[in-house]
């Protein structure tokens, strides 16, 4: 356990392999929070979790008893209990059916990476302090494998409502989107409108809302 600024987030840890796991407390140490707790099952994270406290919980997607799907399942438990605890699921796979029931509800404050793709401590860092301020982050290759899993819903976009739709459930502002496209702003606001429409989703003008949508509608 370590301790931090007055400032910083109490996270609490799970992960089944001892070595990733000691590794996740020094690197959150490293970047300024609080480890209150460090788990190597979903069962234990879910008895013990009560205590401490926490912002944010970061969660292997596989862990023991059966290896398949616990820590996704422990995340929906514990975002069902405690909405306002930020989720961070940080793993080498994509559970798609759990994770469209965990990311496809509507609330804030959750994120899914896969470990591999995490290029560095800052990367890490801001998706801890994005999921506990309610925000949601997403890997590319998370997204892509969620959209996958449906075809249909999404042969009325075009091609670059597609790219827009994509970048939007990354967690990119219209400005980032518009970067990354080459294209103006203004675009940017014609296709999500068009998506939102064609998908017949409520545009609430809610932060998270705009990053779920794509995942959302993928529930139906």
């Amino acid at each position: 356990m370590t301790r931090g600024s007055p400032s910083a987030l109490r996270v609490v840890v799970a992960d089944d392999s001892v070595l990733l796991r000691e590794g996740l407390v020094r690197v959150i140490d490293e970047a300024g929070h609080d480890v209150v707790g460090a788990f190597g099952d979903a069962d234990s994270l879910l008895a013990g979790i009560g205590e401490l406290a926490p912002d944010v919980a970061i969660l292997d997607v596989r862990m023991p008893p059966s290896f398949r799907d616990e820590g996704v399942r422990a995340a929906i438990d514990l975002k069902a209990r405690r909405p306002g605890l930020g989720i961070l699921l940080l793993s080498q796979y994509v559970e798609a059916t759990y994770a469209h029931e965990l990311l496809g509800s509507g609330a804030g404050g959750v994120g899914y990476l896969l470990k591999d793709r995490v290029a560095s401590l800052a990367e890490l860092s801001d998706a801890i302090d994005r999921v506990a301020t309610g925000g949601t982050v997403l890997d590319p290759e998370v997204v892509a494998q969620l959209i996958g899993r449906r075809h249909d819903p999404l042969t009325t976009l075009t091609d670059r409502e597609r790219e827009v739709l994509t970048l939007m459930a990354e967690g990119r502002t219209n400005q980032a989107i518009a970067a990354a496209l080459f294209i103006g702003v203004g675009a940017v606001e014609k296709n999500i409108t068009s998506i939102f429409g064609k998908l017949g989703l409520d545009d609430s003008g809610s932060a998270h809302r705009r990053v779920l949508a794509v995942l959302a509608w993928l529930q139906r």
